[in-house]
């Protein structure tokens, strides 16, 4: 291994994150804070772990409203994703 370190964060920084990000704001600032390092939380990282977060509480039966709000978390973050895309082809264009 190259020595890297891995930061890991808990559910419940990850939720944190998706919330702001969720908020239209950036998330950059609490990941700084959590980790104390200067890495950034991707939308694609976000939603792959609002996606696992969501896996996890269908298996365990969560109650309907705290799962639809999750999905909601992983449409919104798509359609950001979406957005950011396409004004990356507009601007590349």
């Amino acid at each position: 291994m190259s020595g890297a370190k891995r930061n890991v964060l808990n559910v419940k920084q990850k939720l944190e994150i998706l919330q702001k990000l969720d908020n239209g704001e950036s998330a950059r600032t609490d990941a700084e804070d959590i980790l104390n390092v200067g890495n950034t939380v991707s939308h694609s990282a976000a939603l792959q772990s609002a996606e696992t977060l969501l896996d996890f509480m269908e298996q365990r039966g969560f109650e309907y409203g705290d799962i639809t709000a999750v999905r909601k978390i992983c449409v919104d973050m798509r359609q950001e994703m979406n957005k950011q895309q396409k004004q990356r082809h507009i601007t590349d264009f």
